[in-house]
């Protein structure tokens, strides 16, 4: 068991995504470095500062942006078709406002995988991004690209949206890449069960070209509830460590208010300090 690869998987959620960015924080300043990563939507993002050693960035700049219309916005969804503007997002605060840190990620230890949603098999698809630079991008893009707020991303021949569609919480997919020793970092308290999307009718109206990913939106809730059955199962026995919010913040996944934002990027903190003996017990066992 010594040289079982240890990993973090960490589930997305929009702008409640802030909440991994307190935990992800806190470990890397406590110089918690596991060998893999593999992220969902904001989680995906999030895990990029993670594995790019820039711990603060993440906070940072949503709570700097998420009034700006350039960030997200009614505006930038009917002139573009994404409600986050892509190339603000992607470009803009990456490349000039808050810089990433292309070359740390490059020479990074953390392997940095991010999960997509493939539209025409409406499966998942698991990518280690070794670099943001160019096309790579693309695959961050993809998986926090939530459907109907989004353009379809296209790369490497694949059509992709959100990988929350078809793998909310990816363990199982980690567990079957080598990483056997996993922190688990959920975005909703102990007692959430996901229900039917409302806006089912509307999607299937939507995204009747892709027939497969309508069927992967409609059995979502049912995914995600075994996922989450089998992680906190996995938990009780000690095989993986659950860090989950400690009580329920209102805080939805297109917040602009940026107290509520810093409120749950807190709350993350806050509990994984608290944890942060058992995660260095469990991690060294």
């Amino acid at each position: 068991m010594g040289t079982a690869k240890t990993g973090i998987v960490i589930e997305g959620g929009g702008h409640r995504g802030i909440y991994s960015a307190g935990v992800l924080d806190v470990l890397r300043e406590n110089n918690i470095i596991v060998d893999g990563i593999i992220g969902v939507s904001a989680g995906a993002v999030h895990g990029a500062s993670y594995a790019s050693g820039q711990a603060g960035r993440s906070i940072r700049y949503t709570e700097k942006y998420c009034r700006d219309k350039r960030y997200m916005s009614a505006r930038s969804f009917f002139s573009t078709g994404d409600l986050f503007n892509v190339q603000f997002c992607y470009h803009e605060i990456p490349d000039k406002l808050d810089p990433y840190d292309y070359d740390a990620l490059e020479s990074s230890s953390v392997a940095f995988y991010v999960t997509c949603t493939d539209i025409i098999t409406g499966q998942p698809v698991y990518h280690q991004c070794r670099t943001l630079r160019g096309k790579e991008m693309l695959w961050m893009q993809g998986s926090a690209s939530m459907p109907l707020v989004s353009r379809i991303v296209e790369t490497d021949g694949y059509k992709l949206l959100d990988g929350g569609v078809s793998d909310s919480i990816p363990l199982s997919a980690f567990e079957h890449m080598g990483y056997i020793k996993d922190i688990v970092i959920l975005t909703q308290p102990a007692g959430y069960k996901k229900k039917e999307n409302p806006l089912l009718p509307l999607i299937r109206i939507a995204m009747k070209k892709y027939p497969e990913l309508v069927h992967a939106m409609e059995t979502r809730h049912i995914c995600y509830n075994k996922e989450l059955e089998n992680a906190e199962r996995q938990a009780a026995d000690g095989a993986i460590l659950l860090i989950r919010p400690s009580e329920h913040l209102k805080v939805s996944r297109t917040e602009k208010d940026p107290e509520k934002i810093r409120g749950l990027y807190n709350l993350g903190r806050k509990d994984t300090l608290a944890q942060l003996e058992e995660v260095r017990h469990f991690l060294s066992k």
